[in-house]
């Protein structure tokens, strides 16, 4: 069996029901669906736990953010979060070029 990293974090999921069971199906166990009334204070618990090196989020999670903890998410390596598209099809889009930006600090140059 390989080795993990000392470092090397879990995986958690925050979404809506339908979120949650495709990653479920998908194998992953730190799953937590998520309604409007409990997703900030998931996030929270989450973002503080220490034990996740990698948080996906539904994008519906976002806009529910204080300013401060969207700029605390966007800065954070460890964990270091990634939101995707909602269920119902409504989709934020972060380009490679941006996400490069946001967790790694550099900006990609692509020739024309």
């Amino acid at each position: 069996m390989p080795e993990t990293p000392k470092d090397a974090g879990e995986t958690v999921v925050l979404g809506e029901r339908e979120l949650a069971i495709g990653f479920r199906l998908i194998g992953l166990k730190n799953v937590i669906d998520v309604s409007p009334e409990t997703a900030v204070a998931e996030f929270q618990r989450a973002m503080t736990a220490g034990t996740y090196s990698l948080l996906i989020a539904s994008q519906s999670i976002r806009p529910r953010l204080s300013e401060s903890q969207r700029a605390t998410a966007d800065a954070s390596l460890r964990p270091l979060v990634v939101f995707v598209p909602t269920p119902n099809g409504e989709a934020e889009t972060e380009s490679i070029g941006q996400l490069a930006k946001r967790v790694l600090g550099v900006t990609l140059q692509v020739p024309a």
